[in-house]
């Protein structure tokens, strides 16, 4: 077994009722640079485990009063992530199989062979070690899928959101499921990773699933799993996202998306807290709170027959309704400050009052998501201090068919090829979403690229439909 070369030795519990045997692996962990204690009975044990810092536990099961297997499910409860190698003489006997049900690392015979002892416990410890690390990896990814939310993220001073604010907090600890409406770009994301930021569920898995970004034909597999066998490519069992969150929270965006058959499974887990894998006959329970949303209004959907009713009443045990950003243009001043600080990198830039007033003027179709977009544009193509209607690459144009960011290639321009380049992309997308009346699959295939391709790219440039046309 390698020595440890930090200053800080290993720390190790040996328990066994019998003196000889624990002096035999004490003075074997010593001479691996152990920091050894002892204990004779369960009851000592569970003393030290709770008073102590260990890195392991060696435990013999048959101990008089207290048995080893007591005394493993005491630290399991209580210390889940401390490893427990248990002692047996009877190596293939029930009580040792109970031993690694409950949990322990692994299990040694006695007589026990010395160098087999040293590389479990090696072992034992490098699985606690990347434990650890895939603990704190996790917490990390959560935090990275919500988007690396901080509250301070949201930036507004308008009644509208404020009253959003105060609802987030009075919702975000309860259970209820929510649904977010609110035009593409108006912070529905934000929103959801608030509730989940503040929720009891915040140390629990918080997955989030984009239902018009999965074809149809797999997004059942995708949220509810699948059985091995179910379908041609189902080589083997795999767990949907309700599994995956179980115990957390499911954001369910664009939820007007999805089909009506799925709509009916979805209801049943909120009705039931219950589903079936696909090709499944067994349901499994699940604990999920539920977060939708979506950038319909799901009323004229339902008029339409194209979401379900009752559904929808399951959906908006509390109902929040986000506002365009022209309906709060009072907040740019703030938004632009908040932006330009994300992506100015301490320059200390500032906006020209025409630049200013071309924000102010500009009607933000893509809401908060394309103001944050035309910002971080503007402080690439800056050259020094101060950010002028040049750099924004705004025209405003009053007319709703040209509500968006057009290039502006007058003599003067100082916008680069990338720049250009971009808006070309964006107002040809657009084009073809209008001329398909936003039929997302249509358009991607008028445009010869992958549908997920062209969904990445209207969030990219905040664009938004601003009819009722199938957007699909």
């Amino acid at each position: 077994m390698r020595k440890r070369t930090q200053p800080e030795p290993f720390n190790a519990l040996v328990v066994d009722d019998e003196r000889a045997t624990r002096v035999n692996i004490r003075d074997l962990l010593k001479a691996e640079a152990f920091a050894v204690e002892e204990a004779g009975d369960g009851a000592t044990a569970l003393e030290k485990v709770g008073k102590g810092n260990f890195d392991i536990v060696l435990l013999d099961i048959r101990m008089p009063k207290m048995d080893g297997l007591t005394v493993l499910r005491h630290i399991k409860k209580h210390h889940p992530h401390l490893p427990v190698i248990m002692f047996t003489a009877f190596g293939t006997s029930d009580r040792a199989i109970e031993a690694m049900k409950i949990g322990a690392f692994d299990y040694v015979t006695k007589p026990f062979d010395i160098d087999e002892l040293v590389a479990i416990i090696h072992r034992a410890l490098e699985h606690r070690k990347l434990s650890a690390e895939v603990r704190v990896l996790r917490k990390r990814l959560a935090e990275v899928e919500a988007g690396d939310f901080q509250p301070d993220q949201f930036v507004s001073h308008a009644p509208s959101m404020q009253k959003i604010f105060k609802m987030i907090g009075k919702v975000a600890p309860s259970k209820a499921t929510v649904l977010i409406e609110g035009e593409t770009g108006t912070g529905k994301e934000l929103v959801a990773n608030a509730l989940w930021y503040h929720s009891t569920r915040r140390e629990a898995p918080y997955v989030k699933v984009n239902c018009a970004a999965i074809p149809e034909g797999l997004l059942e597999s995708e949220l509810f799993g699948h059985e091995k066998g179910a379908f041609t490519d189902a080589h083997a069992q795999r767990k949907g996202h309700f599994e995956i969150a179980n115990g957390g929270t499911l954001l369910l965006d664009e939820i007007a998306e999805m089909s009506p058959k799925l709509q009916s499974k979805l209801l049943r887990v909120l009705e039931q807290n219950e589903f079936q894998r696909v090709g499944g006959k067994e349901p499994l329970k699940v604990d999920v709170r539920i977060i939708a949303a979506t950038n319909r209004n799901l009323r004229d959907e339902i008029k339409l027959g194209r979401f379900r009713k009752d559904l929808y009443y399951r959906l908006q045990v509390v109902h929040l309704v986000l506002p365009p950003l022209r309906d709060r243009l009072g907040d740019i001043p703030a938004l632009v400050s908040h932006f330009l600080k994300k992506f100015g990198r301490k320059r200390d830039l500032t906006p020209t009052t025409d630049a200013m007033e071309m924000l102010r003027k500009y009607e933000w179709p893509g809401n908060v998501r394309e103001l944050e977009n035309v910002i971080e544009r503007a402080v690439v193509l800056a050259a020094d201090k101060f950010i002028s209607a040049d750099h924004l690459s705004l025209q405003v144009v009053h007319s709703s068919e040209s509500r968006r960011v057009r290039p502006d290639l007058n003599a003067g321009s100082t916008l680069s090829l990338r720049t250009i380049l971009a808006n070309v992309e964006q107002n040809t997308i657009l084009q073809a979403l209008t001329r398909t009346r936003w039929n997302k699959t249509k358009a991607a295939k008028l445009l010869q690229i992958d549908r997920r391709v062209l969904f990445d790219k209207i969030k990219l440039y905040g664009l938004h439909s601003e009819s009722q046309e199938t957007d699909l």
